[in-house]
């Protein structure tokens, strides 16, 4: 049987949780970080809504190609797998490296500038798992988060930013002006 390339959303969203709770992340925990991101401008954000865009976006293409891909190379860094002096930069995570972050902002900028922007923001910050992501990875000699705790915040990013987005088109929505146009498009 030949291996396959193409997967659901479904069975994405799947794999990407699976592969997020083997590196010690939940979905709760960037929801939790997309909450805080959002709630700083919306008054009425829920927990709720910022889980459910968690789940979106891990079940999009680019993010399951981006997560599973970060997650195995801080994989192959921990196994010592990857030649030096690469491994030795991936596990110290250089600040001067960088692609981790390029990751996080292609990620982030599937939801536009302000995608980014609150990449950039939970970057610099390091909220809750970031933190914890970013500090296990700089102590402990047999783990590597470069990416991950860049890819995860970028994830929370984009599901803090999808948050606003539908809160907006709602709003737009109760102008009297607004008429319902039907589209093939989910945000």
């Amino acid at each position: 049987m030949n291996p396959r390339s193409l997967f659901s959303r479904q069975e994405m969203l799947n794999m990407n949780i699976r592969t997020l709770e083997e590196r010690g992340v939940s979905v709760e925990d960037i929801a939790e970080v997309a909450y805080a991101q959002q709630a700083k401008w919306t008054a009425d954000v829920s927990k709720k809504d910022c889980v459910e865009s968690v789940e979106k976006i891990l079940s999009l293409r680019d993010t399951f190609h981006i997560l599973q891909l970060g997650a195995e190379i801080d994989r192959l860094t921990e196994e010592k797998r990857i030649r030096e002096p690469l491994r030795e930069i991936l596990h110290n995570d250089l600040g001067l490296f960088g692609i981790d972050e390029l990751f996080g902002l292609e990620l982030a900028g599937l939801f536009g500038t302000i995608g980014k922007t609150n990449f950039g923001d939970i970057d610099v910050n390091k909220p809750a798992i970031i933190e914890k992501l970013n500090t296990q990875g700089k102590e402990d000699e047999n783990v590597c988060h470069t990416f991950l705790d860049d890819i995860v915040g970028a994830i929370a990013a984009a599901a803090s930013t999808r948050v606003a987005q539908i809160a907006n088109e709602n709003e737009a929505k109760k102008d009297p002006r607004y008429k319902e146009i039907k589209l093939d498009f989910d945000l």
